[in-house]
């Protein structure tokens, strides 16, 4: 069910959306990452309305304008909740597009719901698939300490963190790479949007789902995008080992790139993930 600008999913959490550009155009699905919103994809939105696409984004459930509910901070429920919105919205040979967590929402989304034509293409960007934590099968991983400290920072003082967190995200810690105050800003405005339980929670749903067997299940050509210098997630325990594992991949690193690139060098993604979608 769909109301303004909302689709309710069946545990009755509303999730809030947004529908660009003409219906009958092809529709690119954007999906955000871990604390955002779908204001995070404001850039390729308009880059891709600008292009003759139909542009839809939503907040993932407990962020942005999505309710913030107690329930449902797992990558399955993520992934319902999208289907939710696709079969809402009645989206068909759609491409969808994923940052970070939202890349691993996309990889299980499209692995569990994306037949019947659904879905035309998957773009995996800065993505936490296959999985972040370091485990006996996975030893390229981050050790759980990792995942702990940011639980921490979370649960302890989320407003400092939330201000902290945006400069190694998009590289601005880097020698003579200078901090846009607006990025940061915004970043900030849209993790405190979001519910500190959602957010919590979400870091297990990140860091510890393993989704080997989702990348494996993808039927459609898959776009996998990482910088080089991503200090959020590693690209050479993520990218270069999903590429392993898509039946049919395409690999792009970017040197000197941060986890944030689709916002820091969105001239050059842009049209990549435009090259890719028209292929």
């Amino acid at each position: 069910m769909t109301s303004n600008s909302y689709v309710t999913t069946q545990d009755g959490t509303q999730i809030y959306y947004k529908d660009w550009g003409p219906k009958t155009a092809q529709p690119i699905v954007f999906h955000h990452g871990w604390p955002l919103s779908s204001d995070d994809w404001d850039t390729q939105m308009l880059y891709f309305l600008g292009k003759g696409y139909r542009v839809v984004a939503f907040d993932r459930r407990g962020h942005g304008r999505s309710t913030q509910v107690s329930d449902g901070h797992d990558m399955d429920t993520y992934a319902a909740d999208a289907n939710a919105v696709v079969e809402a919205l009645d989206l068909n040979n759609a491409v969808h597009i994923g940052h970070s967590t939202g890349g691993g929402q996309v990889a299980r989304y499209v692995a569990r719901y994306g037949g019947n034509g659904r879905v035309a293409k998957a773009v995996l960007v800065s993505a936490v698939t296959p999985i972040m934590l370091k485990t006996e099968a996975f030893p390229l991983g981050l050790p759980i300490s990792v995942f702990d400290g940011l639980r921490e920072q979370t649960a302890n003082n989320r407003t400092q963190f939330f201000k902290d967190l945006p400069i190694p995200f998009y590289g601005f810690n880097r020698e003579g790479v200078k901090p846009i105050e607006g990025v940061i800003d915004n970043w900030w405005r849209q993790g405190m949007m979001g519910s500190a339980k959602a957010h919590y929670e979400g870091i297990k749903a990140f860091s510890e789902t393993d989704q080997s067997e989702d990348l494996k299940a993808i039927d459609v050509p898959v776009l996998i995008m990482h910088g080089d210098d991503d200090q959020i997630v590693p690209y050479q325990a993520a990218a270069l080992e999903a590429i392993k594992l898509v039946k049919n991949g395409t690999l792009k690193i970017y040197e000197g790139y941060p986890h944030g690139m689709l916002t820091t060098h969105a001239d050059v993604i842009n049209p990549d993930l435009l090259a890719f979608i028209q292929s």
